[in-house]
């Protein structure tokens, strides 16, 4: 029959979303959550806060290493808030072999339990070991490079959420210049963090000549799955570096914990990349550069950089873009992507 009336333009399901948007897809293309496949290793039932970054990143990275390993995976995890909120005794939300270490021991327990697969002849059972930046840049920080300097075979996972957020958010070596926490207060001349303090444990990995190394966020799970996926591939001591924001310690909204991990990669305060035996293999290009300011103002830890009567506010600001700055430069993180290439 002939149309008569005005052309209707034809609508399409919003792709990348958990309904029928992903069927338009190609399976490689579609989100994480479509898969069937994931193990759900966290499963539901966990005291997480609202919008924890660190829950986020932890699952998918579990997720994908369990698939990686076909399910023959031991899990050391260090004192800490995955820790914490994951096994309130005598609950559990885990769903694989999992054990409780102390703060500042879990790259040595690993080890441990890395050994005893050897002896037993058990070679298809990997380890994996997480951690947050309290119990791997600080308290566990000599055994992490006891592990990476042995090249025990062992995944180490580091949950950055920049400060000991379990124990009332007191500062770590991962807290970022001038953000007030527990024991960097603001207030008179106290500005928060100072500048020229803590240490780049992915830096420091590589130093150590070790099969793998990665940093990682969980605004790109696919790019936090891919990095695990290479991990495991590898045999070895392996290290990733997963940035995943707090909102109770970075006093952010729970609804922009996505966008805060992207903006502080957008931004070049945290850039995205592997390393294997201790030379660069990969960066990922920012898509769309924004300032440090529009990634500091959603968080009340850097409030006080933008109060009008703020002394040298002006100058920090300047400092923390000139760091991301370097990193643009150092990473060359400005350049052209594949896929933009394509369409320029």
């Amino acid at each position: 029959m002939p149309q008569t009336g005005p052309s209707q333009t034809v609508k399409f399901y919003q792709t990348g979303t958990l309904t029928v948007g992903n069927r338009l897809l190609d399976p490689a293309s579609r989100t994480v959550q479509s898969s069937e496949s994931r193990s759900n290793a966290i499963t539901c039932g966990h005291r997480a806060c609202q919008g924890c970054g660190e829950a986020l990143g932890a699952r998918y990275a579990v997720d994908a290493a369990m698939r990686a390993a076909n399910s023959q995976l031991v899990c050391v995890n260090a004192t800490g808030c995955l820790e914490v909120f994951t096994t309130p005794y005598p609950e559990t939300s885990w769903q694989v072999p999992w054990l409780h270490s102390l703060f500042g021991n879990a790259a040595a327990v690993a080890a441990g339990v890395a050994a005893a697969m050897r002896v037993k002849g058990r070679q298809e059972v990997r380890v994996l070991a997480q951690g947050g930046d309290g119990g791997t840049t600080d308290i566990g920080f000599g055994c992490l490079s006891g592990m990476f300097e042995r090249n025990d075979d062992v995944l180490y996972v580091c949950y950055d959420n920049q400060a000991y957020m379990n124990t009332g958010v007191q500062r770590s070596s991962a807290t970022p210049p001038t953000a007030r926490t527990a024991t960097t207060p603001v207030a008179e001349d106290a500005p928060g963090n100072v500048f020229g303090t803590g240490k780049n444990v992915p830096l420091i990995a590589m130093a150590h000549n070790i099969p793998y190394v990665a940093t990682a966020s969980v605004a790109d799970l696919h790019d936090l799955e891919a990095k695990v996926n290479r991990a495991m591939s590898l045999r070895g001591a392996r290290y990733l570096h997963v940035l995943v924001p707090c909102p109770l310690g970075w006093g952010s909204a729970s609804h922009d914990t996505i966008r805060l991990a992207r903006l502080a990669v957008e931004c070049g305060l945290f850039p995205l990349f592997e390393a294997e035996h201790g030379e660069i293999t990969a960066t990922k290009p920012i898509r769309r550069r924004v300032p440090v300011e529009e990634y500091l103002r959603p968080q009340r830890r850097f409030a006080h950089l933008f109060r009008p009567d703020a002394p040298h506010a002006g100058e920090a600001l300047a400092r923390i873009q000139a760091m991301a700055d370097a990193n643009i430069r150092r990473f060359d993180l400005l350049r052209m992507s594949d896929d933009r290439k394509e369409t320029a």
